[in-house]
């Protein structure tokens, strides 16, 4: 029986890049979008024109109900689920001055909540099949901190942490638990950079470019296939930034 991964956020970037990966892997797919009804839409019409496992489910998974709902189509219609890949997120870039409390709750919900929540509705599942992977795309702020994206970082810590102690929570049921912490990539959440912005990280990595979508879906390729890794924190920024 294929395995089956519900990968969050996935409509676009590397949300996109990660279920057309799964879905070339012979995974069944289901790709939660929220607001970009076209590009699910599209995604779904390009994969399964390709003959791909491919199934679309729109949920606000900062929202409780959403994610039960979610999670109880894809059992309902797959039986188990085998994968998890918490994508959902936002970003915003104000000063600690600016930030409202709306501000931080849709951030901390859509960010951090969403990932929580995901995680405890597929547990039971994964538990009771004593088999899983749980991977949270972080991110490299989450680790090092970046200025006038405060909340943005406070998440991405968040995620670490709750990807940290979950992997000591469910190893004993043969669940993996991993981050993911991209650097920059090249995707619709950094499109308002400027072009000597770009220029100026290309020039302090090593590797001299900036990433892809599919650098961060070939590393959860490599994951989901490993089965002695759990609770790291795995930064892919081409060597940006070296902790």
């Amino acid at each position: 029986m294929n395995k089956v991964a519900i990968v969050t956020g996935a409509s676009r970037g590397i949300g996109k890049e990660i279920a057309k990966m799964l879905a070339n892997e012979g995974i069944q797919v289901i790709a939660n979008y929220n607001k970009s009804e076209e590009k699910a839409l599209k995604l779904k019409k390009d994969l399964e024109e390709q003959g791909k496992l491919i199934d679309i489910f729109k949920a606000d998974v900062s929202k409780q109900e959403e994610c039960e709902s979610l999670v109880k189509y894809t059992l309902e219609k797959y039986n188990k689920i085998d994968i998890l890949i918490n994508n959902a997120g936002i970003d915003q870039y104000k000063l600690i001055t600016e930030v409202t409390k709306q501000d931080w709750e849709d951030m901390l919900n859509t960010n951090l909540y969403s990932a929580f929540c995901m995680c405890q509705q597929v547990l039971p599942n994964m538990i009771h099949n004593k088999s899983g992977r749980i991977i949270n795309i972080s991110s490299i702020w989450g680790i090092v901190g970046a200025s006038q994206e405060i909340v943005y970082s406070i998440t991405k810590a968040g995620l670490d942490a709750l990807t940290k102690s979950l992997a000591k929570e469910v190893g004993p049921s043969n669940i993996k638990v991993n981050s993911i912490a991209p650097g920059l990539i090249d995707t619709d959440m950094n499109k308002d950079l400027t072009e000597d912005e770009v220029k100026y990280v290309i020039d302090q990595t090593p590797l001299e470019r900036i990433g892809k979508p599919q650098d961060i879906a070939k590393c959860i390729k490599w994951l989901i296939e490993d089965d002695f890794t759990t609770g790291q924190i795995i930064s892919i920024n081409g060597g940006w930034i070296i902790t």
